[in-house]
Parts: structure tokens; sequence; C-alpha cells
């Protein structure tokens, strides 16, 4: 399997010659190669993590593609044809097995509704949290795609994250809001927490890939 990053918080998962496409959204080069397309997954309805244009770019080059994500986008993708998942659903399509945890974007601040959040665990291997810091219960986690920025992230949080999940690898993802200076500073302060369990922390920059 291997894992390919994008800008921001989008990732393409490959298994054989079977795609999965994760969080395209707004800050994101549309992706290119859809060939072998199979699912797209949609952690939460905010905009960095989805848009129509994006969606509409996507069925338009690979119609009948199944979208899955929480109620939430399903209400603002009004039009789509959304596969609605929740934690605790496993999803079986093409070559991939996709688990839900969470619920729940994190807070960003009391005067903002809270709202929903899935994170996704690919074949058992490479674990995504979408805006979130849940922990996939009873997993040992092969590879995390772990948060560097948003304004929901404080960095002592997202260390206390990835101690938490103690992945064998990590990488940050979810870093458009961050200066050069900033991205470097968290990649930093994340591979320190994930070498306390014995891990290896990796700097994937958009188009670098990581292989299972």
């Amino acid at each position: 399997m291997r894992g390919t990053t994008f800008e921001h918080a989008a990732l393409r998962i490959e298994q054989g010659s079977d795609v999965l496409l994760i969080d395209p959204g707004s800050f994101t080069t549309p992706p290119q190669d859809l060939s072998g397309l199979v699912a797209v997954v949609l952690t939460h309805e905010h905009p960095d993590h989805w848009t129509p244009e994006h969606l509409d770019r996507i069925l338009s080059a690979a119609p009948g593609t199944p979208v899955y994500a929480p109620s939430g986008v399903a209400r603002a993708a009004t039009g789509y044809d959304i596969t609605v998942v929740a934690p605790g659903d496993t999803v079986e399509v093409g070559r991939f097995s996709l688990r839900f945890f969470g619920g729940s974007h994190e807070v960003i601040h009391s005067s903002i509704p809270t709202i929903e959040n899935v994170g996704v665990l690919v074949n058992e291997i490479l674990y995504y949290p979408g805006d979130s810091y849940a922990v996939p219960e009873g997993v040992e986690v092969d590879i995390l795609a772990a948060p560097l920025g948003a304004p929901w992230l404080k960095i002592g949080e997202a260390m206390d994250y990835v101690l938490a999940v103690r992945p064998r690898r990590a990488f940050g993802t979810h870093d458009m809001t961050l200066s050069v200076a900033g991205k470097t500073m968290h990649r930093q302060r994340l591979q320190w927490a994930t070498e306390q369990n014995g891990g290896e922390f990796l700097v994937l920059e958009p188009g670098e890939s990581i292989d299972a």
C-alpha cells in the first residue's frame, strides 16, 4: 500500500491498481490522475476538506465513485450521493477495508458549533483522524497521518495525541495554516513524540509517498 500527500489535508492511497482519495479541499491542487479510483472519503464538512468543485471534477472523471462521509457532509453536499458513515462502521470497497472512528471535530471556539468528524483506518495500516484527536482504540497503528496546524490545534495537544496513538511511523498533514518556520517547528515536536515510543517520523512534502 502506498500513501501520497497532497497540499494540506488530502491523501491518495493506492493498493494495487485501486485508489482511495481522502479529503480533497480548498487548499489542495486538483488531483490529476484519477484512474483506478474506487472511493472518496470526506472526514467532515469544512471546505478545506471538501469542495463541490473538487467533487464535481472527481465524479466527472470517475462517475459512480462512492463517497463516504458523516451525515453532516451529506446535509452540506445536497445533490450528491453520499454514503453516510459513523464511528464503528466498516466498509469494504475495492481492495480497501475502511474502519471509522471518532465522531466529533475538535473544538475551535465555544462560539463555533461542533460538527461531526470521522477518522478512517485504511487496511488496518494507515490512520487518518481528520480534524480530531480520536484515538483508534485497540489498534496498533502502523502509519499515522498526524495534524500539524489548525485553528483548533495546540502543538502540545498534537504531541500528546501522537504519544497516545503510538504509531510505528508518522508524518504531518493539515499544515497550510503554518509558515515554513512553523511547519518545521511542529514537525520537530511531532518527531519527538513519535520517537518516544520507538517510532519514526517522516517529512513528506506534497507529492511524496510512504509505503507499507
